[in-house]
């Protein structure tokens, strides 16, 4: 069971306990918030000023009134296709934007005092994906000429496309070198595990390294350049508007169209897209929370309607919560919603202090943030976790994302939806009216069993369209309860219904409570994704890997035991502060056994976790080891140490975390990995220098104790069946170095 005795307090409390913490994650916020803003505003073609005001009342305003602990609030690259998409409806007039987005605000306080936060679940999460890759593509394909120094003059995104390549030999070399350096530097910046480059954000890089170039070129007074024979024209034009005082770039809306269809139908767009980012990036943000807090949906959306109401009133975008800052925030260590507040504080500081610097910032270099942006977005890992998920999800997310590009986001939602709904008619093999009729009349029940546990009995269709009857179904079970979720009797369980029971299991698991599925054993799937769409078929015979016949020779050999199907059990593995705030999606491919010189029980298993969540969204997969001890030892965590880490160790002490053990004696040790804990003195007197020793001589990723077991991985990849044996070898000659007794 996971456990945190020390949850954050909230309010004027949460303030006075954890100000240094959130003051210290809101800089690296804000440091990321700042570049976005201007780039999102630039590609929304509005002020640049109308992006970061967007943010600062994200920060200032949305903290006061919203249901999150660890989420960020401001503008976000989702809702770019939307602006742009009403300026076209809307005459070219922001001013007749800035009234939908105000009225959108108002929609939005509406449905969360009328608690219809829940309907995002709606909503398959394909299709949401599909709408972002179709958001991505339309950044991208907007931002590249600006990218490359060149134009278009088509009329549609494909043909906007098209176009950057038939401009391949019209590139204006200067721009584009500023455009490419950014791109590079946002690439390569996770690569990096250099703390000097890492305390500031890579958006915030870019634009550093920018600046110098706008003054080589000379880019204030317009003039030509000669290149390879030819003249390129670089000018102020080529930089973002910053007037002087910022209180000139304040707009305010006008009603005029509001009584004509494309009002609304903007409306709806901003209300929909905004509504459903804002409630899928909250749930992403509770995952990542290392507390397991959870958002008030209702009320977030209030927060972010009335934040949106103000924003739009003077001249600003609308405001969600958006997970790149939120992820940031979370591995900044922030403890409260303050933290949001802070960076708002932060913002206008740089408004006020930055300004003539902010006037230095090419255009260029807010288009390879967007364009970088546009492609992850839309990237080949978004396609290949799809596929991952199942052949069914990355045909709802490129139908949802082809239909969109060829009309807008609102027929991409219904077309995604319709496909969505017909695929799952097609495989549930039933006809319409009682396809709808086993969705909505299913029969599922919570029964209460004599010892106090429940048993959930699931019918006919579970899909997205069952959500929220499931939601209401589940609430009937208490925290901490022992759960069986039966199956058996269902033709169809969807990715949407599998992850509000996985996130269900989660919760109760970490209250303490079991959950169980059962009767999946006739049910098949396109993937061995604990999440994909099952249809019931009867029985089959899975299919097994090489590495699996390797791993199960290894183990018949050796007298282990080997199970190489998925396994829902990950709750053990969230003891690790590692799994804080890194969501598990599987585990599976388990190799157990015992070390008879050390009496230690131990597992080896496939892992794959995620760092952040939908674009922030990093999959990685890897094997880990965990020993279960025969005895307590202290809890503690060793890393790598890079360079600079022992400077960046001062920040984290004034914010409140632990800093490096370090051993004067053992001074190889000391620069070579990053010790931590709770417990000092215990941690330096179980790390003897025959230990310390042993571990100077060997190779290592991440060992974490939590007390009573180990956890140790030695790769960031799946390790091959020798790597295994590794592990194992370097396991049990850890152990003997280790005082056990």
């Amino acid at each position: 069971m996971k456990t945190h005795n020390s949850i954050p307090a909230t309010g004027i409390k949460g303030l006075k306990e954890n100000w240094r913490n959130d003051l210290s994650a809101a800089i690296s916020v804000s440091l990321v918030a700042l570049p976005l803003a201007l780039g999102i505003a630039v590609a929304s073609e509005v002020s640049p000023m109308s992006g970061v005001l967007s943010a600062i009342i994200g920060g200032v305003v949305t903290t006061f009134f919203r249901g999150g602990h660890l989420a960020i609030n401001g503008p976000a690259a989702g809702l770019i296709a939307v602006i742009l998409g009403g300026l076209v409806a809307l005459d070219g007039n922001i001013n007749y934007v800035l009234a939908a987005i105000v009225v959108s605000g108002g929609i939005q306080t509406i449905l969360g005092f009328l608690k219809m936060g829940r309907f995002a679940k709606l909503l398959p999460s394909s299709v949401l994906h599909g709408i972002l890759a179709a958001i991505g593509v339309i950044i991208f394909t907007k931002q590249i000429h600006y990218a490359l120094g060149t134009t278009s003059d088509a009329k549609t995104i494909i043909g906007t496309l098209i176009d950057a390549f038939y401009k391949i030999p019209e590139i204006n070399p200067f721009v584009f070198l500023i455009s490419l350096i950014g791109v590079l530097t946002l690439v390569f910046y996770r690569k990096i595990n250099t703390k000097f480059i890492k305390i500031i954000p890579a958006p915030m890089w870019v634009l550093i390294l920018s600046i110098p170039l706008v003054f080589v070129f000379d880019f204030f007074n317009g003039h030509s350049i000669s290149f390879l024979g030819k003249s390129f024209g670089v000018g102020p034009e080529l930089l973002i508007n910053i007037p002087d005082n910022p209180l000139d770039s304040i707009m305010h809306p006008d009603f005029g169209m509001i009584g004509t269809t494309a009002f609304w139908l903007t409306v709806l767009s901003i209300t929909m897209i905004a509504s459903v980012e804002t409630l899928a990036s909250a749930r992403a943000v509770d995952k990542l929370d290392p507390y397991k807090r959870t958002t008030n949906l209702n009320k977030d959306l209030v927060g972010v309607g009335l934040s949106t109401m103000v924003s739009g009133a003077l001249g600003g975008l609308p405001i969600i919560t958006v997970i790149v800052r939120s992820t940031v925030n979370v591995n900044s260590n922030a403890k409260t919603k303050w933290s949001n507040f802070y960076h708002g504080i932060f913002l206008i500081l740089f408004v006020l202090i930055l300004a003539p610097v902010l006037r230095s910032v090419p255009l260029a270099a807010l288009a390879a943030i967007l364009v970088h942006t546009g492609f992850k977005l839309a990237s080949p890992k978004v396609f290949k976790h799809a596929y991952n998920q199942g052949v069914e999800q990355l045909l709802f997310l490129t139908s949802t994302l082809i239909i969109t590009l060829f009309t807008d986001l609102l027929y991409g939602i219904v077309g995604g939806i319709l496909v969505t709904l017909f695929l799952h008619m097609l495989l549930a093999k039933v006809g319409f009216l009682r396809f709808f009729k086993m969705i909505y009349k299913s029969g599922s029940k919570v029964y209460r069993l004599e010892n106090g546990s429940y048993d959930v009995k699931l019918r006919g269709i579970s899909n997205f369209l069952y959500a929220l009857q499931l939601d209401k179904l589940l609430e009937e079970i208490p925290k901490g309860a022992t759960v069986r979720i039966d199956m058996s009797k269902t033709r169809l369980v969807d990715l949407s219904i599998m992850e509000n029971l996985i996130d269900f299991k989660r919760i109760q698991d970490d209250q303490g409570g079991d959950v169980k599925f059962i009767g999946l054993d006739d049910h098949v799937s396109s993937t061995s994704h604990n999440r994909a769409l099952k249809i019931v078929t009867g029985r089959i015979k899975r299919r097994i890997t090489q590495r699996q016949i390797r791993l199960q020779k290894l183990a018949i050999a050796n007298s282990w035991s080997f199970e190489r199907e998925v396994d829902w059990n990950t709750s053990y593995l969230r003891n690790f502060k590692f799994f804080d705030s890194r969501p598990i999606e599987m585990k599976m491919n388990s190799l157990q056994g015992l070390d008879v010189k050390n009496n230690a029980h131990w597992e080896i298993a496939d892992i794959v976790f995620d760092e952040g969540a939908l674009l922030a969204l990093e999959v990685y997969q890897t094997t880990v080891q965990i020993i279960r001890l025969p005895t307590s030892i202290p809890k503690f965590i060793i890393d790598k140490e890079g360079l600079f880490d022992k400077v960046f160790d001062r920040v984290k002490i004034f914010a409140g975390a632990k800093g490096d053990i370090n051993f004067k004696k053992s001074v190889d040790f000391s620069n070579k990995f990053r010790l931590s804990g709770e417990n000092e003195d215990e941690i330096r007197a179980f790390f003897t220098d025959d230990l310390i020793h042993f571990l100077e001589e060997n190779e290592i990723h991440h060992i974490e104790s939590n007390g009573e077991a180990l956890m140790i991985f030695k790769y960031i990849h799946v390790a091959r069946t020798d790597e295994v044996k590794n592990m194992l070898v370097f396991a049990n000659n850890l152990l003997s170095h280790m005082n056990l007794k």
